[in-house]
């Protein structure tokens, strides 16, 4: 799974790779040319993850990961770059930080803080970047058409990508487009940057972070698009890292937040994609998995190994809540909440999951 983190200059790109990463990048190393992309994993942070490692005290913790695309400048010129466009079309969701604070110290490359209008020009950007390859396409297959080797395939092609050009021409990302199961084997050789999935992070001032007002204007502007919208103060998630896990809660306490943007950010991730996470724990190892929403236990279990969706036999399921309630794996068995499923069984995020299989 990979997140591209995209957005105009100055806005906190590199700041929130390095709190989701905890990769530190070296002023020295450039940072900033056009053609230059950073590269990084990033822990998805569950709480529930981490109460069970507490529970279990295992010889070794396995998070779930993403791995994080950092693209340093978004422009006209940049976009136009090969490895620039190359690296966004291998991302699965586009990540967009836009900028909300003020700063005096820190420039805006159009000369105020306008979060709206930043998120509109980048969609736009997008959106062109499209229209230009809908273009040229529909241009190489007219040429075919001409020399008269066209096929079948292109034909089809032709019709989809021509009601794509229409929707582009309207200044709308491709994300609502519908396509059919064969329509989508038709296009499956091209990356449309619209139609990934995008999440929206207003990068805010400390002291608005309760403020959801711009927030909730986002949401309700771009939720036909099907993107989501978040907002985070990069200097307090600074203060966070940099905190022990009870100097953490304290700090979040004072300030009335739930819990850290970057753990929201995580699970922003898995909704975008439609993606669960499931664990498996013991004193060896706890470690938590990805998996598809509506995944079935043989192919959650595939995740883990692919022996254990081929030789499934049953899984043995615990619900993390109940876990955490009952307080250790005899008491749950004991309430009778330690459950065997078998091959129909679709799985839930946040299950416990042990695998008996037979190869």
């Amino acid at each position: 799974m990979k997140i591209g983190i995209i957005g105009l200059p100055q806005v906190g790109k590199k700041t929130l790779f390095e709190l989701l990463t905890q990769q530190k990048i070296a002023t020295e190393e450039g940072y900033g040319d056009k053609q230059e992309v950073k590269m990084g994993v990033a822990r998805i942070r569950d709480e529930r993850f981490d109460r069970l490692v507490e529970m279990y005290h295992p010889e070794r913790s396995v998070p779930a990961t993403v791995e994080v695309i950092l693209l340093p400048k978004f422009d006209k010129e940049s976009i136009s770059s090969g490895i620039f466009l190359k690296s966004l079309e291998k991302c699965d969701a586009l990540c967009h930080i836009v900028r909300v604070f003020s700063d005096d110290s820190i420039f805006h490359v159009d000369g105020s803080v306008d979060p709206l209008r930043d998120i509109e020009k980048v969609f736009e950007e997008l959106i062109l970047s499209d229209l230009i390859l809908v273009e040229k396409r529909l241009e190489r297959m007219e040429s075919d058409k001409k020399k008269g080797v066209s096929t079948p395939h292109q034909a089809k092609e032709e019709v989809i990508m021509k009601e794509m050009k229409k929707m582009l021409d309207d200044n709308k990302p491709l994300m609502n487009f519908t396509l059919s199961d064969e329509d989508k084997k038709v296009m499956s050789t091209y990356q449309f940057l619209t139609r990934k999935k995008m999440i929206i992070v207003l990068n805010v001032n400390d002291n608005m972070i309760s403020d959801e007002t711009l927030l909730n204007q986002a949401q309700e502007k771009y939720d036909s698009y099907g993107a989501r919208v978040m907002q985070v103060s990069a200097k307090i998630e600074a203060e966070l890292s940099s905190l022990s896990s009870e100097e953490r809660e304290m700090f979040l306490s004072d300030l009335n937040i739930k819990t850290s943007a970057l753990n929201r950010l995580s699970q922003l991730y898995f909704e975008a994609l439609g993606l669960i996470s499931f664990f498996t724990v013991g004193p060896d190892e706890v470690r938590a998995w990805i998996t598809r929403k509506n995944s079935s236990a043989p192919e959650a279990a595939g995740a883990i190994h692919s022996d254990l969706q081929r030789g499934f036999i049953r899984a043995e399921i615990m619900k993390t809540q109940e876990l955490f309630d009952a307080g250790s794996e005899p008491a749950l068995k004991e309430q009778g909440k330690m459950l065997l499923k078998g091959k129909d069984y679709i799985v839930e995020d946040g299950d416990i999951m042990h695998v008996r299989f037979n190869v």
